[in-house]
């Protein structure tokens, strides 16, 4: 095994090593029907922002054009350093190889959304175990900007090396607390947005409130139109 790669793969309840899985292989992720924890939707006390590396898939898929805006947000250089600004180990040296890299990640993960949205368990899984084989982890320490010690879940490689393992691993870790129910697409007419839903209802159809709003916008007018419609076709009051 590589030196410093946390090799980690996700396998349904009970597989144990009978499927295929080596206790030297790693860490395996039960991705079992269990119930959310108690402090849901909080992160797990492990010095690592686990919403925010699984956030990071959820931001790239959305740059092909979520909430109502129009257009791809990652079709250049500056796209890319715009959905990174934020993230102060992966906003130096973006090269025109990250962009091409990160493009490509993002439809893999929308169709690991998609495959979550659908119910298909094995699907998801499968899509994020061969993700995970692609860009391994690198733990270490970080303290920046005069934090506490913390892990990052890599910090080696290019931009996108980073960006992609630490989204990937994200979004396996938050898999395996809340199962494949709370990711999902959004259901507004031509948004491209997906999610992760955190509400306690597990009720979630859009990607942002924008979206919500234009759809509930759009139900309105149609049941007017209806509405409308049915007073005009209705015959005249007779004396």
């Amino acid at each position: 095994m590589e030196t410093g790669v946390a090799r980690v793969a996700i396998v349904p309840r009970g597989a144990g090593t009978g499927a295929g899985i080596r206790p030297g292989d790693g860490v395996i992720l039960d991705t079992g029907n269990r119930p959310l924890h108690d402090n849901f939707p909080a992160a797990r006390e492990t010095g690592v922002d686990l919403n925010s590396y699984a956030e990071l898939a959820v931001r790239l898929v959305n740059t092909a054009g979520a909430g109502g805006e129009d257009g791809d947000r990652l079709a250049n250089l500056d796209g890319l350093r715009a959905l990174v600004a934020d993230r102060e180990h992966l906003n130096t040296g973006v090269t025109r190889n990250d962009l091409d890299s990160l493009r490509g990640l993002r439809a893999e993960l929308r169709a690991f959304f998609v495959a979550c949205a659908e119910g298909d368990g094995e699907d998801a899984a499968a899509r994020l175990n061969a993700l995970l084989i692609q860009h391994p982890v690198h733990p270490q320490l970080s303290g920046h900007d005069g934090q506490p010690w913390h892990v990052h879940y890599t910090e080696s490689g290019s931009v996108a090396d980073k960006y992609a393992a630490g989204a990937v691993m994200g979004l396996a870790v938050r898999l395996t607390d809340v199962g494949i129910d709370r990711f999902g697409v959004c259901q507004a007419a031509g948004c491209q947005g997906v999610f992760i839903d955190t509400s306690t209802s597990n009720t979630r159809r859009y990607c942002s409130d924008r979206c919500m709003n234009r759809a509930n916008v759009s139900a309105y007018r149609a049941r007017k139109r209806g509405e409308d419609d049915g007073e005009a076709k209705a015959p005249a009051a007779t004396v």
